[in-house]
């Protein structure tokens, strides 16, 4: 367990996460399927409690003071604490879940396995295939082809840690309300949005953004940005690498 001294990142980075982060009914559904008919569901890095449904029994777990605090009043109940020591029973919960959350962890391995030793059926993960590469985002901040490749497990990697797994593409609404890095891939103009950022632990990593910021508000001035992406502009959803993994 994490000890109620020890700050963490999100103490600091998550400050308006609960306005910035509001889950989005339509992954929520993804997700919710996934669950199978699971009556008890453990929720493993489970911050501001997005995701967790609201018709079963979730016991949440999360490392930040600061996200637990912002968890609303009808929001199960969190205590503090890691993935890589989870502080219950060998099979103590019809499924567990973790919502793009693994790649913050210190040792990934163990961390899963933690969630498959307590869980009887499904682990249900929502992450990020760091080999993606059709995202436009990248264009303007190269750095963070690096960064995913340095934190996100490739897809491989999970059936070494939990068995066999399912991966299935989980597309983005245009329109989508959780504010993660690539969410606002047709509303190019949020980007430039200091505080929207603020949301996403990706620009908080990386060290200079100005000069990508002045490309794509410039590009967006002179309309070179919807030249070149015009085809993104009819689309009402898009896979951008975010992936559903379950180990059942």
């Amino acid at each position: 367990m994490i000890s109620s001294s020890m700050p963490t990142p999100y103490d600091r980075i998550g400050i308006n996460y609960s306005d910035l982060r509001k889950p989005d009914h339509r992954i929520a559904s993804v997700i919710a399927r996934a669950l199978g008919s699971a009556e008890t569901v453990l929720n493993v890095g489970a911050g501001t409690g997005s995701y967790e449904p609201a018709d079963r029994q979730v016991t949440a777990i999360e490392p930040s003071r600061e996200m637990i605090a912002q968890r609303s009043a009808g929001a199960a109940p969190a205590m503090q604490g890691c993935a890589e020591d989870l502080p219950f029973d060998d099979n103590s919960f019809d499924a567990s879940m973790a919502a793009l959350t693994v790649h913050h962890w210190t040792d990934k391995a163990k961390g899963l396995s933690e969630m498959r030793r307590v869980t009887r059926g499904p682990v249900v993960l929502l992450t990020f295939d760091p080999s993606y590469r059709d995202i436009w985002l990248v264009d303007y901040f190269p750095e963070l082809v690096t960064l995913d490749e340095a934190q996100m497990p490739g897809m491989t990697e999970y059936a070494h840690w939990l068995g066999p797994v399912e991966i299935a593409a989980v597309p983005i609404p245009h329109d989508c309300t959780d504010g993660f890095l690539h969410s606002y891939w047709r509303r190019p103009g949020a980007y430039l949005d200091d505080r929207i950022r603020t949301g996403m632990s990706s620009f908080w990593a990386l060290d200079n953004v100005a000069e990508g910021l002045a490309k794509l508000a410039s590009d967006l001035d002179s309309g070179a940005w919807v030249r070149r992406y015009s085809h993104l502009l009819n689309l009402d959803a898009c896979d951008l690498g975010y992936r559903l993994v379950t180990a059942n």
